[in-house]
């Protein structure tokens, strides 16, 4: 509840903090249910301050569940910081289901289409892209190279270069310019190249997935690798793909081809699986690559959108860079598009493990059976333990850009990044890399890493990936449309290059979380039909780190 010119809010009826929606000099007077006191402090926007005095040891709850508890006492209206709050939640168990949840009104999307890419396997790819990949980065040097080759004759290349402006230091370095007087020149040229004009029309692009695994580590992550690689082969934007490995590896062939055949056992996609120590040269290597990518492109070429239903829709979400109002403004927005896409038979796709931290108790009891249920208190319980072993934990998930805009304990992350997966039932938990084989609310484990477990999510089968920024950040994929949505107006106006859409207007008192939750999902239906291009795919941002099992938060 917020008060009546929107200076703070209340999130739930629990809450004894209250969450500053602008700057608040100390002295400011509060009046809140029967509650009327002035700031003892400053509350910077974004933070909270104290409902009522806190002694030291007793409970903050956010959220309506506990956040940390307090280090000292903590004087009604005052901030709580790091200093004087640290990381608590509370305990979680096998619970009753609890799946019963009201379906939001759908009406205004129960007829609606995307013009997808339909494949063979039932899946509708929202894209259609060619995936070039190396299964160990011995080959990411033949990846290059490749990309080099391919990208720019067949009309792939990104239209915008930083080169004109290279040239141009060049030149004012031979006038003989001076360091400072360099560092003063507005280098903005004007000037774009022309891209040049696509070969295949109905190919959105050729994409290059190198990475720094595949040997050397341990073989769970050379199997997962696989397994994730798979996952992209697999992926219903992917029309085909070019692997090349060098052949003593970990992360062989047979293990991609049965990986590919766990998840698709009907595989028919064009693959070719190109093995440098039994070819030879480079020379014959490249050249093969070359000649069998060209052919895939060709039959790729031959598929064109055709009309499909919202159902066949899998909603990767995401965070990043978040803020103290990611969850009161974009995450729950997201969590209304989830609930939205599921009542119409879709799937979506909630990850971040580490970041759901303090809720384990509410999603456990929303899954659908006790073993779902039981997956996911033990990954959630085992996932934490390896990084406590490594003398971390999940309570270290929050880095100092969350924390200086009002994250001071993973608790608080968690409670608001966990609003993205809406009020649904879980239908399933997944552990890495595996595939959404169910319709409905699936949790994914991942780190809380956005590049990582946006990969993950896509590994998983995400043909849409919506991503919630306080802080902002232009994170990508290779091969899903990733949709980058801002928690607050500042940070929308500020970078606008990779910012598609303002939930700011939440906060302002603007839009509810439905109307923006459906301004969204309309949003997400013209890129899925290639109206629209997101701005993290106008700037080429490819972004494929997969992830290494050991403890990554």
């Amino acid at each position: 509840m917020a008060d009546s010119i929107n200076k703070f809010l209340q999130i739930h009826h629990r809450d004894n903090v209250l969450v500053a929606l602008q700057d608040m000099p100390r002295g400011t007077p509060i009046q809140f249910r029967g509650h009327s006191f002035s700031l003892k402090t400053d509350v910077t926007s974004k933070h909270k301050f104290t409902l009522a005095t806190v002694n030291a040891g007793h409970e903050i709850f956010m959220y309506g569940v506990l956040v940390g508890k307090a280090t000292e006492n903590i004087e009604m209206g005052s901030a709580i910081t790091v200093t004087n709050v640290h990381h608590a939640t509370e305990d979680f168990k096998l619970g009753e289901r609890k799946t019963e949840w009201r379906k939001p009104d759908v009406s205004n999307f129960s007829d609606k289409i995307f013009m997808g890419y339909h494949r063979n396997d039932g899946s509708v790819g929202t894209a259609n892209y060619w995936i070039v990949v190396p299964l160990v980065f011995c080959e990411n040097r033949n990846i290059e190279v490749l990309k080099e080759a391919l990208t720019g004759k067949l009309g792939f290349k990104k239209a915008k270069s930083y080169e004109t402006e290279v040239e141009n230091l060049i030149n004012l370095y031979h006038a003989g310019k001076s360091v400072e007087e360099i560092l003063q020149v507005d280098l903005q040229s004007g000037i774009e190249e022309a891209a040049s004009k696509k070969v295949f029309k109905n190919i959105d692009g050729i994409k290059f997935l190198s990475h720094d695994m595949g040997c050397g580590g341990t073989r769970t992550d050379s199997d997962a690798l696989c397994g994730l690689i798979a996952g992209y082969v697999t992926h219903p934007n992917v029309a085909g793909a070019t692997i090349l490995s060098l052949g003593c590896q970990h992360a062989q062939a047979d293990i991609l081809v049965s990986e590919i055949r766990k998840r698709d056992p009907a595989f028919n996609k064009p693959l070719t699986v190109l093995e440098q120590q039994k070819i030879g040269t480079e020379s014959k290597l490249l050249q093969a690559a070359l000649k069998e990518t060209f052919a895939g492109l060709m039959e790729a070429n031959k598929l064109e959108r055709q009309p499909a239903p919202l159902s066949k829709l899998c909603i990767g979400m995401e965070c990043g860079g978040s803020d103290g109002f990611s969850g009161i403004s974009a995450n729950p927005a997201l969590g209304y598009v989830s609930d939205i896409l599921v009542s119409l038979g879709g799937s979506v796709i909630l990850a971040e493990f580490p970041e759901l931290c303090g809720v384990e108790q509410e999603l456990s009891d929303r899954c659908v059976d006790d073993d779902t249920a039981l997956k996911f208190i033990g990954l959630m319980r085992t996932y934490n333990a390896r990084a406590v072993e490594d003398g971390s934990g999940f309570h270290a998930n929050p880095s100092p850009g969350n924390i200086k805009d009002g994250l001071i304990t993973d608790g608080i992350k968690s409670a608001g990044a966990a609003k993205k997966g809406g009020t649904s039932p879980v239908t399933d938990v997944l552990d890495y890399p595996q595939k959404v084989t169910k319709s409905g609310l699936n949790l994914l484990c991942t780190p809380g890493s956005d590049v990582e477990s946006t990969t993950a999510e896509v590994g998983s089968g995400a043909n849409v990936v919506l991503f919630t920024t306080g802080l902002g950040t232009p994170t990508g994929n290779p091969v899903a449309p990733v949709i980058k949505i801002s928690t607050n107006t500042n940070v929308y106006k500020r970078m606008p290059d990779i910012i598609d859409i303002n939930c700011g207007t939440v906060v302002e008192g603007v839009e509810t979380i439905p109307q923006a939750g459906e301004r969204i999902l309309d949003f997400v239906i013209e890129v899925a039909s290639g109206n629209i291009q997101p701005k993290a795919v106008l700037l080429g941002q490819d972004d494929f780190i997969p992830w290494k099992r050991g403890v990554s938060l």
